[in-house]
């Protein structure tokens, strides 16, 4: 045994530890709850200098994963973390990674699969992975959550296949422990040894071709070494455990129980819901009642003749299964299991029930429960179900949904508060009225009552843009902290029409919405007079996942209206840097440290990257100019119903996460519009104007005054940060310069 220290961390922080001690080459990563405090914890320890791992943020769990193949393709050791749809948005890279034999470790956050949406902890997201040809580990506790993440690389480098280490959401993830770490990195590093893989893209005298076409006969050769080395793992994997147990003094077998020797009935539980069945197990044995408990430790490969070795005395065995295979009456556990027993010729007694859906409380008397159910099931009483979920309630049937909001009429919603007419001699739209005074004449689309922060802008930037679109409306809100704060069921605060898809998808969704309004239409199936305006409302990075699918509407040109609140960050997940951050952020995912200055590139010019699609109209707004705002809310009404898709940007404020008081927000947002870093404009046809030049007005500042003004850019005016500073104010300085030119010019 080496030298070990004491820590009390969570299992997210403990995984980091693991990555950071293990120093990996890379780590692609995109942010989703609950597996984000990985990333986040690995960047602080690399802002203060504890390790060199490259942490690339992806554009998504897809990115994410591509991003991962590639750096295990150049030949070094990566890592990465996800959770529920991210791990299915990821999913089809999985068997790509596994299929060329190339080793890494991914640490899987257990959460509900989505939708409708939860955050919360189940195993519906892991047991999609059971096929793609990865090892799956399964820690129960932040103690293994380490063990098993410097066991993972080593037994991943030894067969050649990547591994997975999951882990319970919230549960594991996020509850802090005493646990034991190894005192000095080295001592992890030699453990797993040095990595030096038998081909890669980088060796310029040894050139390989990787990911080929492959068709009959030779795919299925892949699969068949694919199936030998998971086979070559099941050895492995007991053999790099025994091993770490002689460094560390910690052993685990790849099945464990508890008091299985002289159970007649047993209870398969696996996660952190096994130490509270341990407990339930201790009572009914004060009873003398003969239960027992038993897991595994390794989803992937399956222990088949290891588990019939731990249950072949019981006589029934309920499992637990924290997700169902929909139709199979059973989850995975329990299809597993049922095999395992057919194989061996067995007439043990097995019943399923599906708990814990979505992070439901596990407690010691739900435990008893399951016990004295497969007791009862051992001693031949009646069990009127062997498959039954457990803690579900039956719904009043008599229930009928209350229509929360009497629904606002076409004439309600459209008081004339701005008009829109052509100028015919330059083809372009004129709206005039929008005066604030007037437009609270608009009845309010997002009722009052949501959960929004003090000063969150989105709200104020949605409700801005509504009191300018006139009519029947249809929203689409991406996942972010506008669609979690105000759709909490059963309650909504929409008195409109909505609907919510993921971040990477809201684009495409919402052109199925309005081509078959469309088609309805014109098949007689809605009267020709009636009318909607279709807007999607993204943010909290929802245009950097999202981007791919709202550029696809965008070349599509459907007629509807993207609105991106822009906040700077993935706020509903505890603010990660987004692509749009401003460059120096500090942020969750880039911290400031000795090592690290803040978000590493500029933010991304979303209404420029639109703009080159070609679409009829782009606009920037701001909250402080709420008249210039409604105007160009109404434009981009009249350019979507008439030509095609208009997309509108507002700089949003986020006091919770930009460290500014909320009292003060409107005026954060007119120094971003002063200092030119969200420059008013719109794009009409191509045609470029300035809507406000605060040069002409005497009101342009440098950018360190609007930073300044928020805590997560303040440090930016230190003086070790000058010559970052410096870049920052060139940069705003050339965006606001070609945007003159273009304002100049017709061509341009």
């Amino acid at each position: 045994m080496v030298e070990q220290k004491i820590v009390f961390d969570s299992g997210n922080e403990l995984a980091a530890y693991a990555a950071k001690q293990i120093n990996y080459h890379i780590m692609g990563y995109y942010p989703i709850t609950p597996s984000t405090k990985i990333a986040e914890h690995l960047d602080l320890l690399k802002a203060e200098g504890e390790h060199d791992v490259m942490m690339i943020p992806g554009d998504g769990e897809h990115g994410a994963a591509g991003i991962c193949y590639g750096a295990t393709a150049g030949g070094g050791r990566v890592f990465n973390a996800t959770s529920a749809n991210g791990l299915l948005y990821a999913l089809e890279q999985l068997p790509v990674q596994s299929g060329t034999r190339l080793p890494m470790v991914l640490n899987v956050v257990c959460r509900t699969v989505s939708g409708p949406l939860s955050i919360k902890g189940d195993h519906s997201d892991i047991m999609y992975t059971l096929n793609a040809g990865w090892v799956i580990l399964f820690a129960k506790d932040p103690q293994r959550v380490y063990d098993m993440n410097i066991c993972a690389l080593k037994i991943a480098e030894k067969v050649k296949l990547p591994v997975i280490v999951a882990f319970d959401g919230f549960f594991t993830s996020h509850q802090k422990r005493r646990a034991k770490v190894f005192a000095k990195d080295e001592d992890v590093q030699g453990f797993v040894g040095k990595y030096e893989p038998d081909y890669h893209l980088l060796d310029p005298d040894k050139p390989v071709t990787m990911g080929s076409y492959m068709n009959e006969p030779d795919l299925i050769n892949n699969k068949f070494q694919l199936h030998e080395a998971m086979n070559e793992a099941r050895g492995v994997i007991k053999d790099v455990l025994k091993e770490y147990g002689e460094l560390s003094g910690r052993t685990y077998n790849v099945v464990e129980g508890y008091k299985m020797e002289d159970a007649e009935a047993a209870l398969f539980i696996i996660g952190s819901s096994y130490d509270t069945a341990i407990l339930a197990v201790d009572e009914l044995r004060k009873e003398g009642k003969k239960v027992g408990v038993f897991a595994v430790n390794a989803l992937r490969p399956w222990y088949q003749d290891e588990i019939y070795e731990m249950v072949k005395n019981t006589k029934a065995i309920v499992v637990a299964d924290r997700q169902d295979s929909y139709g199979a009456n059973g989850g995975n556990l329990s299809i597993e299991l049922k095999a395992t027993l057919q194989d061996h010729k067995s007439n043990i007694e097995v019943a399923t029930l599906v708990y814990g859906l979505s992070g439901k409380d596990f407690y010691i008397e739900d435990a008893i429960e399951m016990l004295n159910r497969a007791l009862d099931i051992a001693k031949n009483q009646k069990v009127e179900n062997r498959f039954d979920y457990y803690g579900n309630y039956k719904g009043d049937e008599s229930y009928e949904p209350k229509q929360l909001f009497k629904p606002i009429t076409k004439e309600e919603s459209s008081p004339g508060v701005v008009t829109v007419t052509k100028d015919e001699e330059t083809g372009r739209f004129i709206a005039k009225g929008g005066v604030p005074k007037v437009a609270t004449k608009m009845p309010k689309r997002w009722g009052p009552g949501s959960g929004a922060c003090p000063g969150c802008g989105i709200p104020v930037n949605v409700n801005l843009l509504l009191k300018g679109i006139e009519g029947n409306v249809v929203l689409l809100f991406q996942t972010g902290c506008g669609m979690v704060v105000t759709t909490p069921y059963p309650q909504t605060a929409f008195k409109v029409s909505y609907i919510h898809n993921l971040f990477q998808n809201g684009g495409a969704t919402l052109s199925g919405v309005v081509e078959m309004f469309h088609q309805k239409q014109k098949r007689g199936e809605i009267p020709e007079g009636e009318d909607f305006t279709f807007v999607m409302v993204s943010g909290d990075g929802g245009l950097d996942i999202g981007m791919g699918a709202a550029l696809g509407a965008a070349l599509r040109n459907h007629k509807m209206i993207i609105m991106e609140y822009d906040n700077g960050g993935y706020m509903n997940t505890g603010y990660q840097l987004s692509y749009s951050s401003p460059r120096g952020a500090k942020t969750s995912t880039s911290h400031v440290g000795p090592a690290q200055a803040g978000k590493a590139n500029y933010n991304k010019d979303t209404p420029m990257i639109f703009a080159a699609t070609n679409i009829p109209y782009v606009a920037t707004v701001a909250e402080f100019m709420p008249t210039d705002f409604i105007r160009k809310a109404a434009k981009a009404q009249k350019y979507a119903s008439e030509y095609g898709l208009a997309f509108i940007k507002a700089l949003s404020a986020c006091p919770l996460n930009w460290g500014d008081e909320p009292r003060y927000e409107r005026s954060v947002i007119e120094a971003g519009v002063n200092s030119c870093y969200h420059p008013l404009y719109e794009i009409e046809n191509g045609i470029t104007t300035i809507n406000y030049n605060p040069e002409t007005k005497n009101k342009k500042i440098p950018m360190a005054d609007f930073f300044k003004m928020m805590g997560r850019t303040k440090h930016l005016l230190k003086p070790k940060y000058e010559d970052l500073l410096g870049d920052i104010q060139q940069e705003v300085d050339r965006r606001w310069d070609r945007l003159k030119a273009r304002n100049d010019s017709p061509v341009l």
